[in-house]
């Protein structure tokens, strides 16, 4: 279907703070799709009474450039609450990918300075919390696009840091997504210790070099998309 392209709006969060509703936490997630390194969740409260002009800047992570991630992402620390949360990818092998990730959007709410009254959630559900899901939520809802924005450009960072370390899979580039480039040094190289086993394309490499993988997970998760 391609990305949902909207410019969010405070609609969610206004219709909370109606509801008496302070603290209304956006969340969500960055990593799911590659196959190395971890799952990261972002979460932010936006405050109704200390609106910012750049609020109207906030998008999907997935739709701006790193430099206005970036922008944005130092504004987020240093004006609203905010807390950022990851599972690593033994977490992501031991647990699935869907657990892994909201084991990151749990440890990014503990992050909060104060607990949410409220948390709209980009197509998650975590029962624990008082929450709202909503289906493209980091395109149309502020404060999840927010999440979204501290999630990416804290995992890029990650990955950045790792490239010194494994050079060879260019995760300053791809941040581990599958690439062909990334795909080609799995191929030449194999798996690194960071690379996803839980998913197909970094099994198959083990395997290529006789190396049987039991994971303790009770199946093998295809790449996603």
């Amino acid at each position: 279907m391609g990305l949902y392209q909207a410019v969010p709006t405070l609609n969610a969060e206004l219709a909370a703070w109606r509801r008496g509703f302070r603290h209304v936490a956006g969340l969500d997630e960055a990593g799911r799709g590659p196959l190395a390194g971890p799952v990261v969740a972002g979460a932010a409260i936006l405050e109704p009474g200390f609106a910012r002009t750049w609020w109207a800047d906030l998008r999907d992570s997935k739709l701006i450039v790193a430099e206005e991630r970036e922008r944005l992402a130092e504004s987020l620390r240093a004006e609203c609450a905010h807390g950022v949360g990851a599972a690593t990818h033994e977490e992501i092998d031991t647990i699935g990918l869907i657990a892994a990730t909201k084991l990151a959007m749990r440890r990014a709410l503990d992050a909060l300075p104060c607990r949410p009254d409220l948390v709209l959630i980009d197509a998650v559900s975590l029962p624990e919390y008082r929450h709202r899901s909503i289906i493209h939520g980091d395109a149309l809802c502020a404060s999840i696009a927010a999440g979204s924005i501290l999630a990416k450009t804290h995992r890029d960072g990650l990955m950045e840091a790792f490239h010194p370390v494994y050079p060879q899979y260019k995760f300053n580039e791809n941040r581990g997504y599958s690439t062909p480039d990334h795909k080609r040094a799995l191929d030449e190289h194999g798996p690194c210790p960071i690379h996803r086993r839980l998913f197909a394309p970094v099994r198959a490499a083990l395997e290529a070099r006789g190396i049987a993988i039991d994971l303790p997970f009770r199946a093998l998760e295809p790449s996603p998309a």
